[in-house]
């Protein structure tokens, strides 16, 4: 793995993306045998790290005979090419990598086809005679050498042709959900967004008491699901949507623009934070950002402070100066006024006054629905 680190960027905060960089390549079934970082104003032109830093990885991948070197960061085509020629291994930027988890993840057809579109906009500026990456698409040629220019020109035509009919297709599923979401106009959406491995489609599976596929790992729910629940007779609609994460490739932003439209066209956004992370606060941000990027930025948002039994406690610290985080988890259950909710997905913990919280947001948009529906009063959310 291969990180520049810009100037004042504190090593805990390095280690802390190489940390997730790992988890990615970890979610490719990739091991992880050395980590280079270099201080640079700015990346290099040709090969984005210096020369003396490039003949350190060359040297140790030819010795720990690496099969891919993965930079965080994204790569010019030029310095794709460039690196490639140098290091003769399969180069991965942030954003290829992350195309090819989600490429892995994707179970639906909508999903399967937005990766693909997004991948193959990817490759596109980026195909050399090394490249390999369309074996997939080939059968498995393996490695080709000296195609030259007529083979790559053969390639880009493949892609065009290929993006093409995925959008073709693309917009033939859009149209059919739009149908879907707008069906639904006359139900409360409440949707669940937040960073990756935050613990959505676990409390997914609480709120809806359905199987939902979670798990302790970066983007676990590529596939947008969507959930009827209800709670004292109110019933509204839950989805649970694809992570966010910092340098999100902006290809595969377009490309999921369909499905992000279960966020965009939501009531209540339920925004779950993994409190338990060092760097929560950033992800907060780096999803506050992608919600204005969507023009979801708007919409009433509910902070799940997940992960509370993670947090290691000590009874005689003020938890006000541990992590930064500005409130006695101990103590407060939700948070009205600032509309926030403390809880602990996996283990329970808290999740009745959660879903009594939510109620009675759920509540206010359901009467503007339905302004003379009366409820059963002696019904209550701990029965349902």
């Amino acid at each position: 793995m291969v990180a520049l680190v810009p100037k004042g960027q504190a090593d805990e905060k390095t280690r802390e993306y190489l940390d997730e960089l790992e988890f990615l390549a970890q979610t490719l079934d990739i091991d992880t045998k050395g980590i280079f970082t270099q201080k640079l104003d700015s990346p290099d032109r040709r090969t984005f790290i210096g020369k003396g830093k490039l003949d350190e990885v060359k040297e140790f991948s030819k010795a720990e005979q690496a099969d891919c070197i993965i930079f965080d960061d994204d790569l010019s085509p030029s310095q794709l090419r460039n690196l490639e020629k140098e290091l003769k291994l399969k180069i991965y930027d942030r954003s290829l990598l992350i195309l090819d988890i989600f490429l892995k993840r994707a179970q639906t057809a909508q999903a399967k086809t937005q990766v693909e579109l997004a991948r193959f906009q990817y490759l596109m500026p980026r195909l050399t005679r090394m490249w390999t990456h369309l074996e997939r698409q080939r059968g498995g040629t393996g490695t080709r050498g000296g195609a030259g220019e007529k083979e790559i020109e053969t390639d880009r035509r493949i892609i065009r042709d290929q993006i093409t009919v995925l959008k073709k297709k693309l917009e033939k599923i859009e149209k059919q959900s739009a149908t879907r979401r707008k069906s639904r106009s006359n139900v409360v959406r409440v949707a669940l967004v937040g960073y990756t491995n935050a613990g959505k489609s676990t409390l997914m599976r609480k709120l809806s008491k359905e199987q939902v596929y979670a798990k302790d790992e970066l983007f676990a729910t590529v596939d947008s699901t969507v959930r009827k629940v209800v709670i004292n007779q109110i019933p509204f609609l839950l989805s649970d949507t694809v992570g966010f994460i910092r340098k999100l490739p902006h290809n595969l932003i377009e490309s999921f623009k369909s499905t992000l439209d279960e966020v965009k066209e939501a009531d209540i956004l339920l925004h779950v934070v993994d409190v338990s992370n060092p760097a929560y606060e950033e992800h907060m941000q780096v999803v506050d950002n992608t919600l204005k990027e969507i023009g979801a930025a708007e919409i009433k948002t509910i902070k799940i402070y997940n992960k509370i039994d993670a947090i290691e406690v000590n009874p005689e610290e003020d938890i006000e100066s541990m992590n930064g985080f500005p409130y006695d988890i101990s103590k407060s259950k939700f948070n009205k006024k600032n509309l926030s909710v403390f809880l602990s997905a996996l283990d329970k913990n808290h999740i009745n006054e959660f879903r009594d919280f939510i109620f009675h947001e759920v509540q206010k948009v359901h009467k503007t629905i339905y302004p003379n529906y009366v409820m059963n009063e002696t019904f209550n959310s701990q029965e349902e």
